[in-house]
């Protein structure tokens, strides 16, 4: 069993063969198991606890969204009177497993056993699994996010400049400009999309990039809290340890105990 253990997606969905997880961001409880499976439709860092047992280890999938496809059958799906983009974009969305889902995710798995079938069958079972998901119970939020209109497009479009420039020195009031919005706007339409403030994104993204280099043994822990965007590597190793309840030196070990070698 893994408790409070912090974790950042990227676009997809997290579908639970065995055991079961569930995520915590902004008060809100997102519920996956073999019964329901978790959408993200942005990177978005939250809180994370699995429950498993020895003789039922935590097995699960992770699914990568072709942001353009899914994009794609978005703007194909769209009622007439525009409903979809009248919701609220979320960046996390728990739905219940429904027979269409469960039934195109095991035909994919079974065609994955031999390169002719995920070949051949694999390109078209991946869309057809996009499709179930954007049709699904909560699919209206997530396409809401993915057609990028209004606020919502330019909060997306933002948080892609914050995860290509996470290492340099950011402000707030740059990205309001960048985005085209006033900074109490930009403030409030960020933390809707992705429940937190823009300056605890970008020192999450920080932190968990900064953490990946470290579980692949990239170079030192001084070395990694410059490269990430820290001045000090006493100020990172404070926010480190504070974020993931361990020090940088500790890390690695950690998740190769629980995770196995990145590297």
């Amino acid at each position: 069993m893994l408790e409070d253990v912090p974790v950042l997606y990227r676009p997809g969905a997290v579908f639970v063969l065995q055991g079961s997880k569930q995520g915590f961001l902004d008060g809100d409880v997102y519920r996956y198991d073999a019964d329901h499976y978790l959408a993200v439709s942005v990177p978005v860092p939250f809180r994370m606890a699995s429950q498993a047992a020895p003789d039922c280890p935590l097995l699960a999938i992770y699914f990568d969204f072709d942001r353009h496809l899914a994009a794609e059958i978005a703007a194909v799906m769209v009622k007439p009177d525009n409903s979809h983009s009248r919701e609220q974009a979320r960046s996390l969305v728990s739905s219940p497993m429904e027979a269409p889902i469960r039934d195109v995710l095991q035909r994919l798995l079974v065609a994955l056993r031999t390169p002719e079938e995920s070949t051949i069958l694999g390109p078209g079972l991946i869309c057809e699994l996009h499709l179930r998901v954007l049709m699904g119970p909560q699919g209206g939020p997530l396409m809401a996010a993915l057609l990028r209109e209004g606020a919502s497009d330019r909060i997306v479009k933002s948080l892609s400049v914050i995860r290509e420039s996470y290492h340099e020195k950011l402000t707030v009031p740059a990205l309001a400009q960048a985005a085209g919005m006033s900074v109490p706007s930009y403030h409030a339409g960020f933390k809707a999309l992705t429940g937190s403030s823009p300056m605890q994104y970008i020192k999450a993204m920080r932190l968990h990039e900064a953490r990946l280099m470290i579980a692949r043994r990239e170079a030192p822990i001084a070395t990694v809290a410059m490269q990430v965007g820290y001045a000090s590597p006493a100020h990172f190793s404070r926010d480190f340890k504070r974020h993931f309840h361990r020090h940088p030196s500790d890390e690695a070990l950690w998740l190769r105990q629980h995770i196995g070698d990145a590297s």
